[in-house]
């Protein structure tokens, strides 16, 4: 779990001030959250009968990652990006570069991509395009961004830290429009929500879900996951955390350690919502909702009413991504370069993978018939359920 202190930003992008006491506050929670003697145990891991036969068909090596990794899908092309620079399209189905190319500045987010413009965003704020490998445009930013750039209709879509979200043109780079929220003094170093449904760009704003015009930015829906609570800022977080689960027009979504909820995003209306303490998104099926807790606790809720379905606490305190659903299986992958594969009828375990040893840091992704995992390390594993 990261925290970063948040700006306030005047409309022209002018820094107007700092919020040195919650800055404070946010090095006394992370020295306290660090870990040490006093952290919890990885629950010991039970030999496994592989019941779901998983064939590893590919690695690539990329850079190490550590920044909130998202990887980004179009046809059977993977995009990904490392801390260093280097960003590349990828053939799922062989695991060779489609294009590599080294920006020279190091990156703070993911790759979003359409299947022709491609974009990241780097540590100096700056907002990139890249077309068949090569860079376009580059437009800089009022403030750092952690979540992956989003790429629709011949435009980019971005979620900022000072909870803004700006549309620009993506063959050009002109800003097109921006839609500014009221700003609050921590902001999770995490990514958080945003895609479109239909015609709607649906992007997470503090514990809101928020359905926008693509085209001018204006407000259809607003629906409310979680409201902010405690005594002080870290206590009030509520930021939604992707990745989300969409079913049709049904997104199910979380609030980072206060809710999971489902809201129909043609109507904007809100249809269940259950508390959860978790801080990393989810997936679903037609069915079920599945997530992790944050002690690593997996949980499901009935999709229809949120009622709750199975459990399994043999994860507990492993470090996991959030859950992917490949098939029968849901996959979910933890600290230690495991890959684990859970039965989504019970959670029992049907298998599980091994990689490099250091941790998974993006939720597992099914591309075509390609189960798809990076670790810190940077290194990128294409894997073959039977």
């Amino acid at each position: 779990m990261k925290l970063m202190p948040m700006f306030s930003f005047r409309a022209d992008g002018v820094t107007r001030s700092l919020r040195l006491p919650a800055a404070g506050v946010l090095l006394a929670l992370l020295a306290a959250c660090s870990g040490g003697s006093n952290a919890p145990k990885p629950t010991a891991l039970q030999a496994v009968v592989p019941v779901v036969a998983v064939q590893q068909v590919w690695t690539a090596r990329l850079g190490a990652v550590s920044f909130p990794m998202a990887l980004s899908v179009s046809g059977s092309n993977l995009y990904a990006a490392a801390s260093n620079g280097t960003v590349a399209a990828i053939d799922a189905r062989s695991g060779q570069d489609v294009w590599r190319l080294d920006l020279g500045t190091p990156l703070a987010a993911g790759v979003g991509s359409d299947g022709r413009v491609a974009a990241v965003v780097t540590q100096s704020n700056e907002l990139v395009a890249i077309v068949e490998g090569r860079e376009v445009w580059r437009e800089k930013l009022s403030a750092q961004a952690y979540t992956a750039p989003f790429v629709a209709g011949g435009r980019v879509f971005l979620l900022t830290a000072d909870r803004a979200i700006h549309a620009f043109d993506g063959s050009s780079g002109r800003k097109l429009w921006t839609q500014q929220r009221a700003t609050e003094p921590l902001v999770l170093r995490q990514a958080g929500v945003l895609l479109a449904v239909g015609d709607t760009l649906v992007a997470g704003l503090a514990g809101r879900l928020t359905g926008l015009n693509p085209a001018n930015g204006s407000l259809r829906w607003e629906v409310p996951i979680a409201s902010p609570r405690g005594i002080n800022d870290v206590e009030r977080l509520v930021d939604l955390v992707g990745p989300v689960s969409r079913l049709n027009d049904v997104l199910c979504v979380r609030a980072f350690q206060a809710s999971v909820g489902c809201v129909n995003a043609e109507r904007g209306v809100l249809q269940w919502a259950k508390p959860s303490d978790g801080s990393v998104g989810l997936d679903g099926d037609e069915r079920l909702v599945f997530a992790v807790e944050s002690d690593g606790k997996v949980v499901t809720w009935v999709r229809a009413n949120g009622e709750s379905g199975w459990s399994s606490e043999q994860l507990r305190f492993r470090g996991l991504t959030a859950p992917r659903v490949v098939g029968r299986s849901i996959a979910i992958g933890d600290a230690s370069g495991f890959v684990h594969l859970l039965s989504r009828e019970d959670g029992t375990f049907v298998n599980r993978l091994t990689t490099d040893g250091s941790a998974i840091v993006a939720t597992p992704t099914l591309i075509g018939e390609t189960l798809v995992v990076v670790t810190r390390s940077g290194t990128i594993f294409g894997f073959k359920p039977q």
